[in-house]
Parts: C-alpha cells; sequence; structure tokens
C-alpha cells in the first residue's frame, strides 16, 4: 500500500484551514493535492482529533495484520482440502 505524502497531522492541519475560510481549490493548489484526495480526507478525518488517530491508525494495523492471518489460514486450509481429495 502506497503511504501518503503527508502525516495524519499535516492532513488535520490542511483540514483546519478549510475550515478557518480558505478556498478548496487555494488549497489544493498550495499543497499540491486533488480535490479528490481534500475530500476522501475530509471524509475520513473529519471531526477526529490526535488520539482518536493513533487509535484509528492502531485499529488499520491491527485489521492489517488480521487480513494476513485469514488470507494464511485460507491458503493452509486449501492446501490440506485438496491433500484430502487426493488420498480418498
Amino acid at each position: 500500500m502506497r503511504r501518503s505524502r503527508f502525516s495524519e497531522s499535516q492532513i488535520l492541519s490542511i483540514l483546519k484551514e478549510s475550515e478557518a475560510g480558505l478556498e478548496v481549490s487555494d488549497l489544493t493548489s498550495k499543497y499540491g493535492i486533488s480535490r479528490a484526495t481534500f475530500y476522501n480526507w475530509k471524509s475520513k478525518y473529519s471531526g477526529i482529533g490526535g488520539s482518536e488517530i493513533r487509535r484509528l491508525r492502531e485499529l488499520e494495523r491491527e485489521n492489517g495484520k488480521l487480513k494476513k492471518m485469514y488470507a494464511d489460514l485460507s491458503l493452509e486450509n486449501n492446501v490440506l482440502k485438496d491433500l484430502i481429495e487426493k488420498n480418498f
């Protein structure tokens, strides 16, 4: 997964500038982002603070680990099923 050029704190500061009254087009040209990126950030990070961002990051990391564990177990399960079918 591609990592963002901006940290969560930088994203929050950009969103706060927007809330302060700066135009979206000015912000996108100033920081070199697209309007779609800005609105994705707004939908993801609006209304949350620093501690909530840390918790969100922890949950995303844990979710990634669980997805990897599921993929490994699913692959192992399929291999075992194939071995059982070949033996019988």
